[in-house]
């Protein structure tokens, strides 16, 4: 009995002593999770990272894709202030001020690059700061944890500045989508079996994606009229208006884009992958729509345009169906619905982008014949491809069974 009574006692004891050791442990980690919960990343974090991350909603105004360049106001302010501190800059979409107020607070951004109500702000527990309205009624939002951010963009931010980027914008995009070069050719000729002089390019090409060629002639014309140094407001190059970026993606050298050769290469391989992407679209023809969309307007729209389909109960691999819902997205009530996850878009340039290119595809197949490469069985119908007829030297003053189109004739006055 007595043996039983010493053992529980030494129990007792070692549990006394035990017990002291936990509770300084503690005292000493609490600090640690005070900070944590505070989310305390400022200025000096985002230097070492070289990342700054803004948070906005999409808009016309503010934030939105045109074939992968990125605009908007409040974009556009970012990219000032960015340049100026020599950051990098991620952009992310809210659904609403609610989402942008719960980034902020915990930390998966680091401003709120959106015009809110400074008592909104101020309600929800930040700082007002940077862009301010020219009211001064509306600013950007920090949290109260990043005091040298908030006063770096207090430092940064001029009257004006914002009306400047609203100027900027409006230029750029009033400008016309291609520039054309002076070596633009003034015809081309159906009857000689031709559509423009890279047509072999066009075919030998094609085999790559495996579409007509005459199909490429046609995205080719509708991108740069067959101009090789065609350049756009959004710094697409070249015949098939190739973005740097796209480029960087596919190995092909900025700097060779005005290579005919090399640009009809790029697009086709670029093709390529967005047909993988829209592997899922069974029906050839109906694929080649929404290629063409997603090479204009990016894949990632055109998903959203599918989503809206679906979610309306439609079918979301009809381009009849879908295209309507691209043409809208430029509208609020269809950017702004949960399932769409890019937000706006121009969209009625994507809609005639599409329509226009199948719509001169089939003139450019009445117009010009040509031989049909055989295929295999397994062969896809869509890769039975005519080569393009090579055309008679003829006196070009004669006249004589060749038929000359200016670019004046109806066949290339259909809406761009």
């Amino acid at each position: 009995m007595r043996y039983v009574f010493d053992i529980i006692l030494l129990s007792v004891i070692v549990c006394n002593i035990l017990s002291c050791s936990p509770q300084k442990q503690n005292s000493v980690k609490e600090p640690e999770a005070s900070v944590d919960s505070e989310n305390v990343y400022d200025l000096s974090d985002i230097e070492e990272s070289g990342e700054l991350i803004a948070v906005t909603i999409s808009g016309p105004e503010s934030y939105f894709q045109y074939r992968n360049m990125e605009l908007g106001i409040e974009y556009l302010l970012v990219e000032n202030y960015a340049n100026a501190h020599g950051f990098r800059i991620r952009m992310e979409i809210a659904k609403d001020t609610a989402d942008m107020f719960e980034q902020l607070r915990t930390a998966k951004v680091d401003l709120i690059a959106y015009e809110l109500p400074t008592s909104l702000i101020e309600q929800h527990g930040f700082l007002c700061v940077g862009a301010v309205s020219d009211t001064m009624n509306a600013s950007w939002a920090v949290r109260k944890t990043s005091p040298l951010l908030a006063a770096s963009l207090d430092e940064w931010y001029v009257p004006n500045l914002r009306q400047e980027q609203k100027s900027y914008m409006r230029d750029l995009m009033s400008k016309p989508r291609v520039q054309h070069s002076k070596m633009l050719k003034p015809y081309v000729s159906l009857r000689k079996g031709m559509l423009s002089p890279y047509d072999n390019l066009f075919a030998k090409s094609a085999v790559v994606c495996g579409w007509d060629w005459r199909l490429l002639a046609a995205q080719c014309y509708q991108e740069s009229a067959f101009d090789p140094k065609a350049v756009s407001w959004a710094g697409a190059r070249g015949l098939m208006q190739i973005m740097p970026g796209t480029a960087n993606q596919l190995g092909v050298p900025v700097s060779s884009l005005y290579e005919p050769e090399v640009n009809i290469s790029a697009s086709v391989k670029y093709l390529r992958i967005l047909q993988q992407q829209f592997a899922d679209i069974k029906n050839p023809t109906e694929r080649i729509k929404f290629v063409l969309a997603a090479y204009n307007g990016g894949s990632r729209h055109v998903r959203d345009a599918m989503a809206l389909a679906r979610k309306n109960h439609q079918n979301p691999y009809s381009w009849h169906v879908v295209s309507y819902y691209i043409l809208h997205l430029s509208e609020p009530r269809f950017y702004k619905d949960p399932v769409v996850q890019n937000g706006y878009m121009i969209g009625s340039e994507t809609y005639n982008y599409v329509n226009t290119i199948m719509a001169r595809w089939s003139q450019f197949k009445r117009g010009v014949t040509g031989k049909v490469i055989p295929v295999s069985s397994s062969t896809s119908p869509i890769q039975m491809m005519s080569t393009p007829l090579k055309s008679n030297k003829r006196n070009r003053f004669t006249g004589k069974s060749s038929q000359i189109i200016p670019r004046s004739d109806s066949i290339f006055k259909l809406q761009n």
